[in-house]
Formats: C-alpha cells, sequence, structure tokens
C-alpha cells in the first residue's frame, strides 16, 4: 500500500476497534448482570429493573445513551449503575492497549477474548463474590486449543492450566485442614487454571505473585481503616483478573527483567 494512505487507514480501523471495544463492552454489562442471576444473556432484550421498559437502541448506545439520560431510565426515572460506562470505557481501553502491544495479529484477538473474559470475572466477583463456570470452564477449554496456534504453545498451555489449579487447590486444602474453614473458593481454582491456558506456566507465576501482593496490601488497607478484620472475604478474583491482565500485556518483559537480574551472577 501506498505510505500516503496508510496513516488514515490506520486511523479508521483504530476507532473502528476502539468502537467495536465500546460494544463489546456494552455485552460484557449484560453478562455481568444476568450470568449471576442464572437469566440468558441473549434473550430478553435489556429493559430497565425497576419498571420494565424495553430499551430502544438509541437507549443502548455505549456511553452515549448514559450520559444523555444522567444516569436514569428514560420512563420511569430509576437510577442506572455507573458500572455501564465504566465497564464499556475500561473494555475500549484494554482493546487499545493490546493493540499497541500485539499489532494486529491473530495473538491480538485472542488475547482481547481473554481481557473480556478477565472484566466480566472482575466486574462479578466484585459485586458477587462469585466466579461462573460459564466463563472459567469454557475458559480453560478456549484457552488451551487457542493455545495450538499463538503463543505460550499447547505444552505451556496444559502445563499452566494444571499449575494454575493445583496451586490454589493446594493452599485452599491446606488451609482448610488447619483452620477448618474454606480459605479459597473453587471458583478461584477454575480462574486460575483458565489463566494458564491462555499465559502458560510462566505467567500463571506472574500472576500468582501480582495477585497476592496486591491482596495483601489491600487487604491491611481494609483492616487498617476498620472495615474488616482478618477473616474479611476479599473477592481474590478481582486481584486474579487484575494481575492476569498486567500479565498478559507485560508479563513476558516482568519474567525477563526478573530473570536478567541473576544473568550476571
Amino acid at each position: 500500500m501506498n505510505p500516503a494512505f496508510a496513516e488514515p487507514y490506520e486511523t479508521i480501523a483504530l476507532i473502528t476497534f476502539a468502537f467495536v471495544g465500546l460494544c463489546i463492552g456494552s455485552f460484557l454489562n449484560v453478562v455481568i448482570h444476568r450470568l449471576p442471576r442464572g437469566t440468558s444473556v441473549v434473550t430478553p432484550p435489556s429493559r430497565c429493573s425497576g419498571c420494565g421498559y424495553e430499551l430502544r437502541w438509541f437507549d443502548n448506545v455505549p456511553v452515549l445513551s448514559w450520559a444523555l439520560l444522567r444516569g436514569r431510565c428514560r420512563k420511569c426515572g430509576s437510577p442506572i449503575s455507573i458500572r455501564y460506562p465504566i465497564v464499556e470505557i475500561l473494555t475500549m481501553l484494554v482493546f487499545l492497549l493490546h493493540w499497541w502491544v500485539f499489532g494486529w495479529t491473530v495473538l491480538l484477538a485472542v488475547r482481547v477474548l481473554f481481557a473480556c473474559a478477565l472484566i466480566a470475572l472482575f466486574a462479578i466477583d466484585l459485586e458477587h463474590h462469585l466466579l461462573p463456570d460459564k466463563i472459567t470452564l469454557p475458559g480453560i477449554a478456549a484457552g488451551l486449543i487457542l493455545s495450538i496456534i499463538v503463543p505460550p504453545g499447547i505444552v505451556d498451555a496444559i502445563l499452566g492450566a494444571i499449575l494454575g489449579w493445583v496451586v490454589l487447590w493446594g493452599i485452599g486444602e491446606a488451609y482448610f485442614r488447619y483452620s477448618g474453614q474454606e480459605g479459597m473458593g473453587g471458583g478461584d481454582v477454575k480462574m486460575l487454571a483458565m489463566i494458564g491456558a491462555f499465559l502458560g506456566w510462566k505467567l500463571v507465576l506472574v500472576t500468582l505473585v501480582l495477585s497476592s501482593v496486591t491482596g495483601a496490601l489491600i487487604g491491611m488497607a481494609v483492616i487498617a481503616a476498620r472495615r474488616g478484620d482478618m477473616k474479611y472475604a476479599l473477592p481474590y478474583g478481582t486481584f486474579l483478573a487484575a494481575a492476569a491482565l498486567l500479565a498478559s500485556l507485560m508479563g513476558d518483559r516482568l519474567v525477563a527483567w526478573y530473570t536478567g537480574l541473576y544473568a550476571g551472577i
């Protein structure tokens, strides 16, 4: 292609990609709202939870509709959660970050799919302390299948899924035997196995370190603020999701930096 035309095409492609991110974010809001309630994410059409008003197409324009309606239902005025525009904008930004890191590659599509699952799991676990099998189990299968054609490769993906499952299961089992109380939910175990299937065993370890450190810091902050105690149930899936997203984007660089520290020893 003539270089003079390359830049306009690139700009149009990027704007389109960002808009797709907003639309996917809108769909993720449906998943986040309906999946914990056990209802279909396809039917019925979106409607106000207060009065049942069925939203029209112009009520569903990402971000813009929420802003124009000032966060309220067009018919009854019931408040619409600010989560909706936040998820839409966040998904768009995640799409653009992945494009910046991976470019227009097959890996971009795979990692964006993975990121969408993480966003949904983050929001659901934050609100409901729940990590649905309908996301994590198909996610494990998808990660393993897609790893045949993109990094980390099928061997690393299998090892990552096994490691993710075994490590958290082992920690939870050890805590249960010590305290007699459940310390790690089955959803966390399946989620880390999904992360391993997409990212491989090395980045599972990166995810574990990042999520554990951030979880510990926020947990101590909650205790210091006197909003909880040592038994306060933190939604660990939210930390796993954030850490896995960072590992997906920067994990290989973090591993290279860390191993480089010992290269001269």
